[in-house]
């Protein structure tokens, strides 16, 4: 019986064997634990009725986990050294994919469609590189995949962010955009030391799971956004002086950006890191109506 891939030693003989060396530019650290890959599984809910995604599988640690326990797996991943080294460690897994392939370039419902047909229950798990994590999952919620959804390892202080409740330091604009396709829990830590090479920081699963509709209804979802970014455009900033400052023509607006802020109930001197989700959906269909109206004379 093989020796799991993550272990100190099966992962430095097959390190050796291929000659692999480390690429700092693609935030490449090697999980040597099995436990916490087993935990990262069970935090999916993965199951024989699952079909994982999972970006970046390096040398395939958690790839031969989800392997051992989904139906089907395919994993992207955008350095073609590490292709022979998967086909070699996951060769006594028929139901892994290699798509050698730029995650953030795939045509990921295109691969769904044609790779996970009649499987329902899809989840993401992965172990995500720390340089791209918030592009990828933006990526991800945007697209409206089909996903229940997804279960990753990143830097602990944005997973803190995404996570984050309204009013503590952490929460912003990442923490809404997120929150409002999915509920967010940070569910382990992971320290540094689990890895090959060791980073440079502490890391975080967290766990986000699809809502049936958006956290809020609003008239234009791209204008919402943009409300939430300008809104935090300073930290030190009150919401009227961000808004005012951070919207396209707020100065001209800024008597119809203090009405808007009114109507919603909203004290004008409140901070953006202040505001709930609710109270960020009510202010932007206002803006949104006297924005699209004209600034009052």
């Amino acid at each position: 019986m093989m020796k799991d891939i993550a272990t100190p030693i099966r992962t430095r003989d097959i390190l050796e064997k291929h000659g692999f060396s480390f690429k700092k530019s693609l935030g490449q650290n090697f999980l040597i634990d099995t436990n916490i890959l087993h935990r990262i599984v069970d935090h999916a809910d993965v199951t024989e009725e699952t079909a994982a995604i999972e970006i970046g599988p390096g040398i395939g640690a958690l790839t031969e986990q989800l392997a051992k326990r989904a139906k089907k797996v395919i994993a992207f991943e955008i350095d073609g050294r590490l292709l022979p080294i998967l086909a070699d460690t996951l060769s006594p897994y028929p139901n892994v994919e290699i798509i050698h392939e730029d995650v953030l370039k795939a045509d990921v419902q295109s691969v769904i469609n044609e790779k996970m047909q009649g499987i329902e229950d899809i989840m993401v798990v992965a172990n995500l590189p720390y340089y791209v994590t918030t592009p990828i999952i933006m990526k991800l919620l945007t697209e409206n995949l089909p996903l229940r959804g997804i279960v990753v390892m990143l830097q602990k202080e944005v997973a803190d962010r995404i996570s984050a409740a309204p009013g503590t330091k952490d929460y912003g604009s990442l923490s809404i955009a997120i929150q409002y396709y999915t509920t967010a829990e940070t569910v382990m830590t992971v320290p540094k030391t689990v890895f090959v090479p060791q980073p440079n920081v502490d890391s975080a699963v967290i766990r986000l799971l699809k809502r049936k509709e958006p956290a809020v209804k609003v008239l234009n979802e791209q204008f919402f956004f943009d409300v939430v970014r300008a809104s935090f455009g300073q930290r030190r900033k009150t919401i009227l002086n961000n808004l005012t400052s951070n919207l396209p023509n707020g100065k001209a607006f800024k008597e119809s950006i203090e009405g808007c802020l009114a109507t919603s109930d909203i004290d004008p001197r409140r901070r953006g890191e202040t505001l709930s989700i609710e109270e960020f959906g009510r202010l932007s269909d206002e803006l949104y109506r006297t924005f699209n109206e004209g600034p009052t004379e």
